[in-house]
């Protein structure tokens, strides 16, 4: 499980990673990664921890499933914590085919989207 401090739960914090963040696509997720410095005064993150949110739609299968993948990619992101920027917002977004993945498929293609929108926004990897 996900410390609370590095959960994202407000849906406005959603909606600006996904909107105005670096988007990261592999097989069977897309990460959305948005650095504290392209966060406006409004939507500032006062905290550093980085916040990590799920987005697991009705497309990837029933809630049984749907929450498998859910266990998985929190697993997966608790461990690329110490990768992450300070105060950085991540969306991790499961597509269909992860319903069907390994843990350690999810987790490589994990760390290398968010290497990958760290290259694309111009940061550390």
């Amino acid at each position: 499980m996900l410390p609370a401090r590095n959960r994202m739960t407000r849906s406005a914090d959603f909606r600006v990673t996904v909107s105005r963040g670096v988007r990261s696509a592999q097989r069977d997720l897309v990460v959305h990664s948005l650095a504290p410095r392209d966060l406006g005064d409004a939507d500032s993150n006062t905290e550093d921890a980085p916040k990590v949110g799920l987005v697991v739609g009705k497309s990837v299968g029933n809630a049984v499933q749907r929450h498998r993948v859910s266990r998985q990619l929190r697993h997966a992101s608790r461990d690329l914590l110490p990768e992450l920027r300070s105060g950085e917002l991540l969306v991790i977004r499961a597509l269909p085919g992860s319903r069907e993945a390994a843990t350690s498929t999810l987790q490589d293609e994990l760390r290398v989207a968010v290497q990958r929108a760290h290259a694309k926004s111009g940061s550390r990897p």
